[in-house]
């Protein structure tokens, strides 16, 4: 998973980063609230850490900004030494899912942002491997498309299981590739867009078939999926 972390204190963020890596997360570390800020609008991420007090904004401020602009399910925890229930209610109100005070526990920490993730992640958290006709096979970083076997490349498996584990949300193009590169893996530009062109080709996974990739330009790519909404009924005359 993706984690951004926000404070101005950079031995805190050293210790989120780790607390992050160790649990298998990336971590990217902001001390301004308006460069994270900046950064929400053209990246993507799993979970985000908030410091309270900033010294540009708020971090009650930016939540709210982020859920009138740019998500209402990215998850949040907001991390302060206010202690007291009415700081507790303000940081919930303001749109955060959970609040820790500091000094911060690593153990509870890290036992935090699992239940965050999980919560806003269910197919990731229990390993969902099967989406209506697609089926991925650990075994073999290969999947079964109607039952028949496609072969994948280990990078274009990770690819296909990225998107489909976050079906119809929307990637950024940087998120993808350190899902399947790496985090400091170089990339040139262009090999992201020719797996996506492969995994379109090779699952049929094309504009107006149920399962489609999306490109949003300028930002990243999204699977869509099936509409499930059952026809509404209709009235007829007798």
């Amino acid at each position: 998973m993706r984690i951004a972390a926000l404070d101005d204190d950079p031995l805190q963020l050293q210790m989120l980063r780790q607390v992050a890596q160790e649990a298998g997360h990336s971590c990217h570390t902001y001390l301004h609230g308006s460069a994270l800020q900046q950064e929400l609008r053209r990246e993507s991420f799993d979970l985000l850490i908030v410091d309270w007090h900033l010294p540009d904004m708020e971090g009650t401020q930016l939540v709210r900004w982020l859920r009138a602009n740019v998500s209402k399910e990215l998850p949040v925890l907001i991390i302060t030494h206010r202690s007291e229930e009415p700081d507790i209610v303000e940081g919930l109100a303001c749109g955060a899912d959970d609040f820790m005070v500091k000094p911060v526990r690593q153990g509870e920490l890290r036992a935090r942002m699992a239940a965050l993730l999980r919560r806003a992640y269910p197919a990731s958290a229990h390993h969902q491997l099967t989406f209506g006709p697609y089926r991925f096979v650990p075994a073999s970083n290969g999947l079964e498309f109607h039952g028949q076997p496609v072969e994948l490349t280990h990078r274009e498996y990770m690819l296909a299981l990225t998107l489909f584990q976050n079906q119809g949300r929307l990637l950024s193009r940087d998120y993808l590739r350190e899902a399947v590169w790496g985090h400091n893996a170089e990339v040139q530009s262009r090999s992201l867009d020719t797996h996506i062109s492969r995994l379109r080709s090779l699952l049929n996974l094309r504009a107006g078939q149920p399962y489609a990739i999306s490109a949003v330009y300028g930002y990243g790519y999204r699977l869509d999926i099936p509409d499930t909404t059952p026809p509404a009924a209709h009235n007829e005359a007798s």
